[in-house]
């Protein structure tokens, strides 16, 4: 990916859409304008990461600081986190519920783009089988969405088999978007590391978005997304796998809301700067 890029691409966008929060940055775009993004990507022919971030990612990002280097290198990273838009609000950010962009907020605009403009999506991820139920289902409700991929059961160490293999499948398939949904944060350390050997496409990291295809989880109803109750619906559905993520990881971000609160109350409290014409 030219290191250019990301420095080119941000300072063509209106300054106030790029935040710094909870320790992260943070794009404020809706999903027509993700959409808009990956197309342009797309149309250039370059290679292009679109991240996001949520509560869980700004944890790890304090826990584990090699993510550091995968969200520096990102084109675009996303809001996929209501708390996060509340918070920011209340800090005086310009940032709205309509900034949240997961893949269960933009699926069908996503899927209705793919279509209407021929993509191929290579997902990579995921338990043996999904992938293909996902896909039949996928290109049967969108004529004309050409889709591919393999199940994330692989050894995913740099230089080993399992990895080459993978990786040259993808090669083959030559897609303009590749989902990775290998989980957080196994799937932005896959891509940070294999980065030189993806082709020029589109790479979004996706979670569990094939899984919702294929009917292996059940995504959350829009209202609950919308009141930033997310957390709650998968905390009744998985409450051993989700319990720290959702009840004990918040804690550790307290320091950072502080400083960001903070910071907000300085900015409030600076004197206004009028500049006047010569």
């Amino acid at each position: 990916m030219d290191g250019a890029q990301p420095a080119q691409f941000r300072s063509a966008r209106r300054t106030s859409e790029r935040i710094h929060i909870l320790g992260g940055d943070i794009d404020l775009v809706r999903p027509e304008e993700v959409m808009h993004h990956i197309g342009r990507f797309i149309s250039a022919g370059k290679k292009a990461i679109i991240a996001n971030h949520n509560s869980h990612s700004l944890y790890l990002l304090k826990t584990r600081p090699e993510l550091a280097s995968f969200f520096a290198k990102a084109d675009l990273i996303e809001m996929d986190s209501t708390p996060v838009i509340f918070f920011a609000r209340l800090l005086g950010m310009p940032s709205r519920t309509f900034h949240r962009c997961s893949y269960v907020d933009f699926r069908p605009l996503f899927w209705s783009m793919v279509a209407a403009k021929g993509y191929r999506v290579f997902y990579i991820g995921g338990a043996p089988g999904v992938v293909e139920t996902a896909s039949e289902r996928l290109m049967a409700k969108h004529p004309g969405a050409v889709i591919g991929g393999r199940d994330g059961y692989f050894d995913a160490t740099p230089g080993s088999a399992g990895n080459t293999e993978a990786l040259g499948e993808i090669a083959a398939f030559k897609p303009d978007i590749l989902f990775v949904g290998m989980g957080m944060p196994r799937q932005e350390l896959w891509i940070e590391a294999n980065l030189e050997a993806l082709p020029n496409c589109v790479i979004m990291p996706v979670g569990a978005a094939f899984d919702y295809e294929a009917d292996v989880q059940v995504a959350p109803p829009p209202w609950m997304s919308d009141a930033g109750l997310v957390w709650a619906f998968r905390l009744a559905q998985e409450p051993r796998r989700m319990f720290a993520r959702y009840c004990l990881e918040p804690w550790a971000l307290l320091p950072l809301a502080f400083k960001d609160v903070v910071a907000a109350i300085a900015r409030r409290r600076a004197p206004l700067q009028i500049t006047t014409s010569a």
